[in-house]
């Protein structure tokens, strides 16, 4: 049976009655009907709730002092089964039981110079690996993998970078303090700026229900969007500046990132002749009022590099002139890949939330920096556990749809390899992917839970798959 609803829902339940048959609520249950995920995003300008809220850390972070140290260790455990597949090739997802393990350990480092000048800095340290070395599909099951197995274990700079705040009002608004940003009150209207290194996704693209692979969904296209090819290397960080306005209901961001050297490569370019990326993001809050209950962003980006062309590979190949299609056999070329993209998400109620992203590059420059992801559309939700007396659990659901280009698909059609993808042949369809989870707050900073997602056409590739991944997180939040 392929339709995938009855095992999801099985899996969500007996999740739950073993949650309630285990043992007493945390704590803090009776005290917040918060959410549990702890991780701010980047520009988070919510006010923070009346009530004391419950401590979700393991250790208790003071709200006036100059520095910030705090901590995350993120273990996530994977499996498939065998599944079916008429044939391999060299970036196939393997069709035999694996299993594997990621771990991503990060210490948040920050100073507050001024009321309006930030200093942050976070070491990390990313070890295991993926599924088949995460290759194989377009939504890769597990954000916490490197998508290089050969790179070294050592601890390295995730970021390091400065926050400036330039004030346009005196009215201010409270917000959370933590490792993204030490200020506990912002201007109303402001412009910050940012400048170092740090992760693109980590500013732009940022959904409050589908964003952070520690708390909520583990795969990369429900996470974020899979079309946004955003400037990274490797590791997922970059160098560039950020410039964002704020006003009461709406905000603009532009960023200026540097870009990798060749498909998904570790090596930044510094000259921005040769390479760069733009992006652009609006932000809106059309229910913003006492509610904020709905957001909107609308992002364009626009990558420069010296990407390949598939239609060209492929006609390389046709003529004889490489052995198979080659995306990078060509000349020193600086081409232009752009996309865009849509951000939706919405509380229905206090406990209840969904989100929604469409995203959609032109496809025929190669896959670079994130994903091998052309078009996507995802649909997500999350519920806070309050009703079954868990009120800093939360369990989720989504479904993303992904394609390629017909350039892409005749690439790969024709036993070309992208740096994800290349099953030696292609029977093309949608890549899609249902996915849940959930996330049980266990005591103080330690969460985990199961994570279950099921694809359809494994790479776009029909003779391959369906195949189930199994997943369970341990989390701890220092």
């Amino acid at each position: 049976m392929r339709g995938p609803g009855w095992a999801l829902c099985a899996f969500l339940l007996l999740g739950t009655l073993v949650l309630r048959c285990s043992g007493q609520s945390s704590p803090d249950a009776e005290n917040s009907a918060q959410s549990t995920d702890t991780q701010p995003a980047a520009d988070q300008s919510a006010p923070r709730p009346e009530e004391q809220a419950p401590i979700l850390t393991m250790f208790a972070h003071s709200q006036t002092a100059r520095w910030w140290i705090s901590g995350q260790d993120n273990i996530i455990f994977q499996y498939h089964p065998a599944f079916h597949a008429l044939y391999n090739g060299t970036n196939s997802l393997q069709p035999h039981y694996e299993n594997a393990t990621s771990h991503v350990g990060t210490i948040f480092l920050g100073y507050e110079i001024t009321h309006t000048t930030e200093i942050l800095f976070d070491l990390e340290e990313a070890s295991g690996g993926g599924l088949s070395d995460s290759l194989g599909l377009g939504g890769e099951t597990d954000l916490d993998v490197v998508r290089n197995p050969l790179l070294s274990k050592n601890i390295y700079v995730a970021r390091i970078l400065m926050r400036q705040i330039i004030p346009l009002s005196h009215q201010t608004i409270e917000v959370e303090r933590g490792p993204f940003g030490l200020a506990t009150h912002l201007p109303v209207r402001r412009i910050e700026l940012r400048a170092g290194k740090f992760g693109t996704a980590d500013y732009f693209d940022v959904n409050e229900v589908g964003t952070d692979s520690h708390f909520q969904f583990m795969n990369w296209t429900v996470d974020n969007n899979g079309a946004y090819d955003y400037a990274a290397d490797t590791r997922g960080y970059t160098y560039g500046i950020i410039a964002a306005y704020y006003d009461r209901n709406w905000a603009f961001r532009y960023g200026e990132q540097l870009m990798p050297s060749v498909a998904n490569g570790p090596d930044l370019v510094w000259n921005l002749r040769k390479a760069r990326a733009e992006n652009y993001e609006l932000e809106l809050h059309p229910g913003r009022g006492a509610t904020r209950s709905t957001t909107v962003r609308l992002l364009a980006f626009e990558n420069h590099a010296n990407m390949g062309v598939y239609r060209q590979a492929v006609n390389n190949y046709l003529s004889g002139l490489t052995p198979r299609p080659e995306i990078a056999d060509h000349p020193f070329k600086v081409t232009v890949k752009y996309g865009f993209g849509v951000n939706l998400e919405h509380d229905f109620t206090p406990l209840w939330r969904g989100f929604g992203r469409f995203g959609w590059n032109e496809g025929q420059h190669e896959s670079y920096a994130y994903t091998e992801v052309d078009q996507t559309f995802a649909v997500g939700t999350d519920y806070v556990g309050k009703r079954w007396h868990r009120p800093n659990d939360k369990v989720g659901f989504a479904f993303v749809s992904n394609a390629i280009s017909a350039d892409h698909q005749h690439y790969l059609e024709l036993g070309g390899l992208g740096f994800l993808l290349g099953d030696g042949h292609l029977n093309y369809g949608r890549e899609n992917i249902e996915e849940t989870y959930y996330n049980a707050h266990i005591w103080r900073g330690l969460f985990m839970g199961p994570d279950l997602q099921h694809i359809d056409n494994p790479g776009y590739n029909g003779d391959r798959g369906p195949v189930w991944v199994g997943n369970f997180r341990f989390h701890l939040e220092f």
